[in-house]
């Protein structure tokens, strides 16, 4: 199989990597979804957080509490824009009016990129609401990879695509997902959010080596990552987000941070979510990965977290 550009790997381990342009050459650290329960601990604590991922599609109103709050977070933190509905790979034309107003929502932002799903998820202007997986062909990168360069071209800030968790594949597939991906980006001149906690979950459902696919990504196009928590059941593994991160994801991550150097790192917790320290302790845990990686290194522990099986 010939492919429109090799996948890159970094000859030499552990080389810090400067931020890039897919970040608007940011060193942003670690943060945290912005979560509703969160809304009131934040706004009368104060705490010291590097910055907040919001859900975009939260926040495209005309007024009410959430632009109030969003202001309010805005006088005191950086905030990066994550979407969940632009779908990349859907067949059909963009939304203009979407488009607008994610516009406007990240100029009120300054956020400096943005990040939405390598997926699809809608078909005759009718919305899945899920983030649904590509067939990994040549015809889904050309027609992908001109939506994304429309949405870029338009929002006139890098946008970054996500690789998402899938629990199907398409007998049309011509390549593997990391091939896929890296073939997107070039084609679009975009960047990567790289979810290892995705890869994780991915690589459960459909029997391959999540290490080969981040030994396999272009990690000069990497602008952001997310950690996350999975569940396992008998016949497959989810990505719940409901609990802290696990083991396996916390190695695919300390190997991300080596190739890529420190990049901006978001913890996701989504569902039964605990209170704001829990959730802010589980994700300043990626700081001793990017220490580590700021000195040319890796730690050699990994923390010490059990499976959760459900």
């Amino acid at each position: 199989m010939h492919l429109l550009h090799e996948p890159l790997v970094s000859p030499r381990i552990g080389v810090q990597m400067p931020a890039n342009r897919f970040n608007g050459y940011t060193d942003y650290g670690v943060g945290i979804g912005l979560r509703v329960p969160h809304y009131d601990h934040i706004l009368s604590k104060n705490p010291v957080v590097d910055w907040f991922e919001i859900i975009s599609e939260n926040y495209m109103v005309d007024g009410g509490r959430p632009l109030k709050i969003l202001d309010q977070i805005l006088d005191q933190y950086r905030v990066v824009q994550h979407g969940v509905s632009m779908y990349f790979g859907s067949a059909q034309p963009l939304n203009r009016d979407h488009l607008k107003r994610i516009k406007e929502l990240t100029q009120r932002t300054k956020t400096l990129w943005l990040s939405d799903h390598l997926c699809w998820g809608s078909v005759d202007g009718r919305y899945t609401h899920d983030l649904l997986p590509l067939p990994y062909t040549f015809e889904a990168i050309r027609t992908t990879a001109e939506r994304v360069r429309m949405v870029q071209d338009y929002l006139e800030i890098p946008v970054a695509v996500e690789n998402v968790s899938s629990y199907a594949e398409y007998h049309e597939s011509q390549m593997t997902e990391w091939e896929f991906l890296n073939e997107v980006v070039h084609a679009a001149d975009c960047g990567i959010l790289l979810d290892v906690n995705n890869i994780y979950v991915s690589s459960q459902n459909h029997n391959f080596d999540p290490m080969e696919y981040v030994n396999n990504i272009p990690s000069e196009r990497v602008a952001q990552i997310h950690i996350a928590g999975h569940s396992k059941f008998e016949k497959y593994t989810l990505d719940t987000h409901d609990h802290p991160v696990l083991d396996p994801v916390w190695r695919l991550y300390a190997r991300a941070i080596e190739r890529c150097g420190p990049t901006a790192t978001l913890l996701e917790w989504d569902d039964n979510i605990p209170s704001f320290e829990e959730v802010h302790g589980e994700a300043l845990k990626a700081n001793r990965f990017l220490l580590a990686a700021e000195s040319r290194g890796v730690p050699t522990e990994i923390p010490e977290l059990e499976e959760v099986h459900a």
